[in-house]
């Protein structure tokens, strides 16, 4: 989401003259009637203005300030956002004019004039879909096909990329697929909640994998080589002499990747140490000299 005071290039304490005059110089420079046919002018231009239209309104500043940018968009359309913003009297003050026809092609038609403000079409409702997936989808990636229902008769099908490594809780954002608008504007955005289903044998923590592994008294007295069961297959454990419950032993490189590196958690095997309920007549002889010894 854009920041607005950023956008400005003012401060969050600025005024209400300082926001108008930050606008008035930005409005100059990218005014689409001097740079005809420049779509990154253009688009600078509406945002801008849409940045002038919350930060000059002091109850949508206020709200902009203790919501943030994500959550504020959230309760106000693009129709609330630029609702009883007087463009006219900025543009009138540059010597510049058409703000109406200007904006309105930007934003796809609107109605009203100086007197009522900016009125876009409304912005169909964002929505929320949640999405279990599984854990090997979550660790390499999949794409799943979605048919959803928006109620009220509509329907949408789309194909959902799921990133390698999305956690449990996250969201991913489908721009445009939500609610459609009742005013023929911009489609309002879906955001699909995602849910990890538990993995028999593998827990994760954070980037990173553990799995437990049982060792024997003996094993663990005497270091041993145990094959283990990671998601890229059975990989080869070196455990040393002596090793002790709960003691973990890394896989590098073994675990999740992390979303937007190039970098990947690691695997650890956890130790587990296997204690038998019921020993035989020779197992406890022989558990009675370790003790003898100190063991």
């Amino acid at each position: 989401m854009e920041d607005y005071y950023k956008t400005l290039g003012v401060e969050k304490g600025s005024s209400t003259d300082e926001i108008k005059k930050a606008y008035r110089k930005l409005a100059l420079k990218y005014h689409p009637d001097r740079h005809a046919g420049n779509k990154e002018f253009e688009e600078k231009f509406k945002k801008i203005s849409e940045a002038y239209a919350v930060l000059s309104d002091p109850q949508k500043k206020k709200q902009y300030d203790t919501f943030g940018s994500a959550d504020f968009h959230q309760r106000y359309s693009t129709d609330d956002i630029f609702r009883g913003t007087d463009f006219g009297s900025v543009f009138e003050e540059m010597g510049l004019g058409g703000f109406e026809s200007i904006l309105g092609r930007m934003f796809g038609g609107f109605g009203g004039g100086r007197a009522g403000g900016f009125h876009p079409p409304v912005r169909g409702q964002d929505l929320e879909y949640e999405l279990q997936v599984s854990f090997d989808e979550a660790y390499k990636g999949a794409e799943r096909q979605l048919d959803l229902d928006l109620g009220r008769g509509e329907r949408r099908s789309l194909k959902l990329k799921i990133p390698a490594g999305v956690k449990a809780g996250g969201r991913l954002r489908v721009a445009g697929k939500g609610g459609k608008s009742p005013t023929g504007g911009h489609g309002g955005d879906l955001y699909v909640k995602i849910d990890v289903a538990p993995h028999p044998d593998f827990t994760r923590n954070g980037n990173d994998i553990e799995s437990s592994m049982g060792l024997k008294i003996s094993e663990a007295l005497l270091g041993t080589t145990r094959e283990i069961a990671t998601p890229e297959g059975v990989r080869k454990l070196k455990v040393p002499a002596g090793v002790k419950g709960g003691t973990k032993i890394r896989l590098r490189g073994l675990g999740f990747p992390i979303v937007g590196k190039n970098e990947r958690g690691d695997f650890y095997a956890v130790v587990e140490l296997i204690i038998p309920k019921h020993l035989s007549s020779k197992q406890k002889k022989i558990a009675e000299q370790l003790q003898a010894e100190g063991l």
